[in-house]
């Protein structure tokens, strides 16, 4: 690996502070962070990708607005309000949020990303956001990326986070990234919200460039509950002070390589913290004869209720893995499809050529009890592969979402 794996999320590139506080969003106790803040010391190249929902937040159109220039110092992102369904309202409130930040901050309104995450349909309380900006920015430090990624948290369970660091021209350039989601997701994107940095030196035209390709690989690779977000977004800020960027072909297949894994790290924590989930499951295919066709499979078998209730109550029943595939749109000849199942257990054939294989039921769910289970299907159609990560579907799943409001 040309990278290495270090501590501080978002904070750990050069010239980047964060902040997570308790604002007053949430109905649960003073411990649960509600609004994050991440602010570059210098203006930073930015990208962006959002949701293919045609249901927008009003947050991620002020967003798409303001990144239209390709430029950006600031993210400011809450919890606990989703701000999407609130019509016009929804937008000044949005807009108010960059302002409120950009004034604390001394810098312009437009260098301001918006995100919301939570509860559809519900206006904003102003007065709590703008204290709680406020507070955010008094409390800013070069180590914040953690309360940041607190701040974010919905239903997830578990704190997403990661930074690696590597070398251009001997000078060592670091990406950071934090991420939310548990449930609502299913990209083209998904309840979910990334916010990466960088200290390498890239124009927002490059930087657009391998996110797009990291995201198609990772995030748009996720799904928990099939259900696509409206408030969905990954963003990335670069803001060049390491003094040094990928000056070849070389040197940007490192970056986008290593901004991939990141993502890649990010989204596999996403599909484990699923809602009310046991287990992460993995599909891995193989031998398709296009890699859309692959992603197209993976992405079928790791969305599909039957094969993640399968996985939960650790039945092979591969049935339910080939007939997934059959309705992906993908090219696919039954005859020629093998089914193998891994974890720390072990491994078990299935089905080979679309026929049951002598397989040890008792091995079988021994394997899919495991908390990660790798689901393997080679198509023996060609060369392209893809993996997709998801995770079990339980009890638990109905349990959150009957009662997300109250």
């Amino acid at each position: 690996m040309e990278w290495e794996v270090i501590p501080g999320g978002v904070t750990a590139p050069r010239g980047f502070r964060a902040a997570g506080v308790y604002a007053g969003l949430k109905k649960a106790n003073r411990d649960k962070k509600d609004l994050a803040l991440i602010v570059s010391d210098t203006l930073a190249s930015a990208a962006a990708v959002y949701t293919t929902n045609k249901v927008q937040a009003a947050p991620l159109k002020i967003t798409r607005e303001h990144l239209a220039s390709g430029r950006a110092r600031a993210i400011v992102a809450n919890s606990g309000n989703a701000n999407a369904c609130t019509g016009e309202q929804g937008l000044k409130d949005a807009r108010r949020m960059a302002e409120v930040t950009a004034e604390i901050l001394g810098i312009k309104p437009q260098e301001v990303v918006v995100a919301s995450t939570g509860v559809i349909g519900v206006p904003l309380p102003m007065d709590k956001i703008e204290a709680g900006i406020r507070k955010a920015a008094q409390e800013l430090s070069p180590t914040g990326s953690r309360a940041a990624a607190e701040a974010i948290l919905t239903t997830d369970l578990r704190v997403k986070e990661i930074a690696v660091r590597f070398h251009f021209k001997g000078s060592p350039v670091v990406i950071g990234g934090i991420a939310k989601g548990s449930g609502m997701i299913h990209p083209h994107m998904a309840t979910m919200l990334a916010f990466l940095t960088t200290d390498a030196v890239l124009s927002p035209e490059q930087l657009k460039k391998a996110l797009v390709s990291a995201v198609d690989n990772t995030f748009n690779l996720i799904t928990v509950d099939g259900d696509t977000s409206t408030n969905d977004m990954v963003v990335v800020l670069a803001n060049g002070l390491s003094g040094v960027g990928p000056t070849s072909e070389e040197e940007y297949r490192i970056f986008a390589a290593a901004l991939e894994y990141v993502c890649r790290y990010l989204a596999r924590l996403i599909a484990r913290d699923g809602e009310g989930a046991s287990r992460l499951i993995e599909v891995e295919v193989r031998g398709a004869a296009t890699l859309t066709d692959a992603r197209k499979i993976a992405r079928a078998i790791a969305g599909s209720n039957l094969v993640k209730s399968a996985v939960f109550g650790a039945d092979a029943n591969w049935g339910r893995i080939l007939c997934a595939a059959g309705y992906a749109g993908a090219e696919l000849d039954p005859g020629r499809v093998d089914i193998f199942i891994e974890s720390a257990a072990g491994c078990e054939q299935l089905a080979s050529k679309g026929e049951p294989a002598c397989f040890d039921e008792a091995k079988a769910s021994a394997i899919l009890s495991a908390e990660e289970v790798k689901i393997i299907v080679d198509l023996n159609l060609g060369q392209a592969t893809a993996v997709a990560y998801g995770c079990d579907l339980t009890y638990d799943y109905v349990k959150i979402n009957a009662s997300y409001r109250t």
